[in-house]
């Protein structure tokens, strides 16, 4: 493999040696619980205060979701809660390169949902007056304005929901250059320093116990992603959370069919920074059934009836593997997430092929344009398909910041922006009361306004 090939690789940021930190500092103003994008965006943030922020991170920058996920950055489709969060991480992006000095592969190249008939092309226009109520620029394209932007497509849309003012990024470069430009602004990255628990003195947070040891902080933030649940489980803290696993792969440089985000029922297609693809199949969601499931079943049955009929369920490892894990751990101990530093689930092969078959269906220029990667991910998602981001009422100065359900690498800066400004008690201009834990236990309907 060229050294090109190799630095294009997604699972570059999984697959390299573990490098665990020769020492912890004795003290910090805040720790962050893990290195995805979120947690290392809030950690950028807070150092450019000047705030004295360490961020451990069990295994890899990016080693999991945020590094596997598709790379759009897009307010289109959004959540309307969600919306002053990415509009703000939108311009965040825009400038990102530049701010930090390092290429995240960011471009602004649009958004396009396609639509399958005339019905269809109606359903995505109501979203129009979300979009007209934020001022954005999204509106509704006819079939030849989008052969403008689709070229070659066998499949005759009759017209499209559109977002110029979308863009992309590289999932594999990106969260890794912020956690360098966090440390270049002050902070302390450190990496294969698994957080065991929380050291609590006189009912409030007093610091974090690590597998290298005890690092004294008031404020902590967990953005642990897919582990945020079992960890506050640990605490006595609920949080509701499933998993979905998504397949993904990446295709070598081939035609150039399109630049920006295209979403159709068959796929999900992303032009990449190399000339190559990033692939997924539009209406496949692995669910793997575990104790969660049914724990959170009530809670969640708005958003399973929502995507019914892309989730695929199934009962293997994973149901065994959550049974097994203890509520509570010594914490002088070996923990779980020494034991599995990297979440790193198979890809679907059959989705694989479904993928394949659909790209060729959809463009079939690209027949021959080799797959030359495949991978998968974990997506942690909240009932309402919304984040959590909220300090524990039970446990003052802890904070999650989770369930992000497949949205948090484009809303990534501006929630680490809005996270950093809950954190120093800074208003950042981000209303974060809809995502406050209690709304599942409060009696707040819960309502999905967008999918995972």
């Amino acid at each position: 493999m060229t050294n090109d090939s190799q630095q294009q690789r997604v699972a570059q940021t999984w697959e390299r040696p573990f490098e665990p930190p020769e020492d912890v500092p004795e003290s910090a103003d805040i720790v962050i619980i893990g290195g995805g994008i979120i947690g290392v965006s809030t950690a950028w943030f807070l150092a450019r205060q000047d705030i004295d922020v360490v961020l451990c991170e069990k295994g890899h920058i990016a080693g999991e979701q945020s590094g596997r996920n598709w790379g759009w950055v897009r307010v289109q489709g959004r959540d309307t809660r969600e919306m002053p969060m990415i509009m703000d991480s939108l311009r965040i992006w825009r400038g990102l390169a530049g701010e930090i000095d390092e290429d995240v592969g960011y471009t602004q190249t649009g958004c396009i949902f396609t639509a399958k008939n005339d019905k269809h092309l109606n359903e995505l226009a109501k979203w129009t007056e979300t979009a007209r109520e934020f001022d954005l620029d999204t509106r509704i394209i006819n079939r030849d304005e989008l052969r403008e932007h689709i070229r070659g497509s066998a499949i005759s849309w009759p017209g499209a929901l559109y977002t110029a003012s979308d863009g992309r990024a590289e999932p594999h470069k990106a969260t890794p250059a912020i956690a360098r430009a966090a440390v270049r602004r002050g902070a302390t990255v450190l990496t294969s320093c698994a957080v065991r628990g929380l050291d609590i003195a006189a009912g409030r947070v007093a610091g974090v116990v690590t597998e290298h040891g005890t690092i004294k902080a008031s404020v902590v933030l967990c953005a642990a992603g897919a582990w945020t649940s079992v960890f506050c489980r640990s605490l006595g803290i609920t949080v509701p959370q499933l998993k979905v696993r998504g397949t993904v792969v990446r295709t070598a440089p081939g035609d150039d069919v399109l630049q920006g985000n295209v979403f159709d029922d068959r796929i999900g297609i992303r032009r990449r920074q190399d000339g190559g693809y990033t692939v997924a199949h539009g209406s496949i969601l692995d669910h793997p059934i575990t104790p969660s499931t049914f724990r959170f079943a009530l809670k969640f049955l708005p958003a399973l009836m929502q995507e019914i009929k892309i989730l695929h369920l199934s009962v293997g490892r994973d149901f065994i593997d959550e049974w097994s894990t203890p509520k509570k751990w010594d914490l002088n101990s070996e923990s779980l997430f020494e034991k599995t530093r990297v979440l790193d689930p198979e890809p679907n092969p059959r989705v694989v092929r479904g993928i394949r078959r659909n790209l060729d269906r959809v463009f079939p220029q690209l027949a021959d344009t080799r797959i030359v990667e495949s991978w998968a991910g974990m997506i942690e998602t909240s009932p309402d398909v919304v984040p959590i981001i909220d300090e524990h009422e039970e446990i003052p100065g802890f904070h999650i910041a989770t369930g992000f359900s497949g949205h948090g690498f484009g809303i990534g800066p501006g929630a680490g922006k809005a996270i950093a400004g809950m954190l120093t008690g800074r208003d950042n201009g981000v209303d974060l009361s809809p995502f406050r834990l209690s709304r599942f236990f409060d009696g707040t309907p819960i309502l999905p306004q967008s999918s995972v």
